[in-house]
């Protein structure tokens, strides 16, 4: 008999289906960024720890980081449909149940503690969505201990090889908009050799708490963290409106230092949390102005980005001058990619949770897309001449990318407008940044 395959095995069919699927996560977005990777630890195994807020796509992110072969574990209740169940194992994701599936589920657990201890012994990284599932906000739930316990054992195992878990935050510019930006900023790692040797006092049960506490501070260095109480959305809308002064404010040197643009919004909170204790009139006053914004904002149907640039109308003239010329390329791109829009949209509506939908698009564009591609190419080749059925069949390919980003450069025009003459929410956005910046 030949050796039992692993989980962490890779093979000829993986490696050239990872391409492809690599390729098509990189044009899901419009801009996609690794920061810190020169901290994660190249001395012994790791576990990656990433925020989770956007269902399949963060682990395919984290994936799409370097050509490296990397195990998931996921919670076992999306492992449900079979199809997701057999794409989630071809990408080497592992499922792990949780107290509200019931304590004989749980039991089910050690088996993939087991592999996953296994993984890691071959030192090939292990990536856990520690809160155990997602939340489409820019904050973090309460961290599960099942992370604690594998990298515990997997200690206990391998006393030898430095064992770290990494931090890392996952960011998007939207949680729901197909083609939004993305920023994966890796954190310090935990060195948990050392943490074991710092607590040799201490029980597992308090040796994982304290594990607990670093890992979530870490995290919300990493991650864009608003606090999830009663005033998020206001603290959200003021970091939008003060963030262009933000970086306008910072020196030159700090405008090209990636690590400060991307904490611009993580300091914005930390303003306001601090305005809480030393003026509480000021705070509540921001808070007060924020909360109506906000009610203004979401009735009108304005975009956060339209608050953050705050267009004039010479700026949106050039931008529908632009939608104009291009209109009829952009018009036939988005009658091509039709059937993907339509049959995505229509799956997208069975999940109640908006937090898939991406995931959706994303597959939609991996699957059907290229379909479709055949399909068009067989009909140019025989109705036109060669060279003109080459050229378009090559100016069809990247019709996805240019309806999803013509769709995006309408909506983001029509919100600028909505802004530009909404008097009464500029107002309240101009005292916002008066109060903020205390002038």
């Amino acid at each position: 008999m030949g050796k039992e395959k692993k989980i962490q095995d890779s093979s000829s069919w993986y490696s050239f289906l990872r391409n492809i699927v690599d390729i098509n996560l990189r044009l899901s977005y419009r801009n996609l960024r690794y920061i810190g990777t020169e901290r994660i630890p190249k001395d012994g195994a790791v576990i990656f720890a990433p925020n989770h807020t956007g269902t399949l796509m963060d682990a395919l992110v984290i994936l799409a980081m370097n050509r490296k072969p990397k195990v998931f574990i996921a919670r076992a209740d999306i492992f449900k449909k079979p199809m997701l169940a057999k794409m989630f194992k071809f990408f080497k994701i592992m499922p792990i149940m949780r107290m509200r599936d019931g304590f004989e589920e749980v039991k089910k657990n050690n088996k993939t503690i087991e592999t996953a201890v296994d993984v890691l012994k071959d030192r090939v990284p292990l990536c856990i969505f520690p809160e155990g599932t997602h939340q489409t906000k820019h904050s973090l739930l309460p961290l599960s201990k099942g992370i604690f316990r594998i990298a515990l054992q997997a200690k206990e195992l391998m006393p030898d090889t430095p064992l770290y878990i990494v931090p890392m935050g996952i960011r998007y510019g939207s949680f729901f908009r197909f083609r939004a930006s993305a920023r994966v900023i890796i954190g310090n790692p935990i060195n948990v050799g050392e943490f074991i040797a710092q607590n040799e006092d201490k029980t597992p049960q308090e040796l994982m708490n304290i594990m607990k506490k670093a890992l979530e501070e870490r995290m919300k260095e990493s991650i864009f963290y608003i606090p999830n109480n009663e005033d998020y959305n206001a603290i959200k809308e003021i970091c939008a409106t003060v963030s262009e002064t933000q970086i306008k404010n910072l020196d030159k040197k700090a405008r090209k230092d990636k690590a400060v643009l991307t904490n611009v919004n993580n300091m914005a909170v930390k303003h306001i949390e601090k305005l809480k204790e030393t003026d509480p009139d000021a705070a509540d006053k921001i808070i007060a102005l924020a909360n109506e914004a906000y009610e203004i904002r979401k009735k009108k149907g304005i975009s956060l980005k339209s608050v953050a640039q705050q267009s004039n109308l010479l700026q949106i003239i050039l931008k529908l001058l632009l939608l104009a010329v291009t209109l009829p390329y952009t018009l036939l791109a988005s009658i091509f990619v039709l059937p993907v829009t339509v049959l995505g949209n229509a799956i997208c509506k069975k999940f109640k949770d908006k937090a898939f939908y991406n995931s959706v698009r994303y597959l939609m564009n991996l699957l059907l897309w290229p379909l479709l591609i055949i399909v068009y190419t067989i009909v140019a080749f025989v109705n036109m001449p060669y060279l003109w059925a080459l050229v378009a069949v090559l100016a069809i390919l990247p019709a996805p990318i240019i309806a999803h980003e013509i769709y995006r450069y309408t909506r983001l025009i029509v919100s600028d407008f909505e802004l530009l003459f909404s008097k009464r929410l500029r107002v309240r956005y101009k005292e916002i940044v008066k109060i903020f910046f205390n002038k």
